[in-house]
């Protein structure tokens, strides 16, 4: 799994522990992990396209 995907499911799971046990920072630190996650993806997108233009 690259980062960007192991962020996106860690957050996952801590904004489903928070909702679970009532705990907002968790759950709000759970949505940020997800949206860490989904723009590193973004950006390995974008780094990937750069180098097949490059070649």
């Amino acid at each position: 799994m690259s980062g960007g995907k192991t962020d996106e499911l860690k957050g996952r799971v801590k904004e489903a522990a928070g909702a679970l046990t009532g705990n907002a920072k968790l759950k709000r630190e759970g949505k940020l992990d997800q949206k860490v996650g989904q723009v590193k993806q973004a950006a390995d997108k974008a780094i990937d396209k750069v180098k097949e233009a490059v070649k």
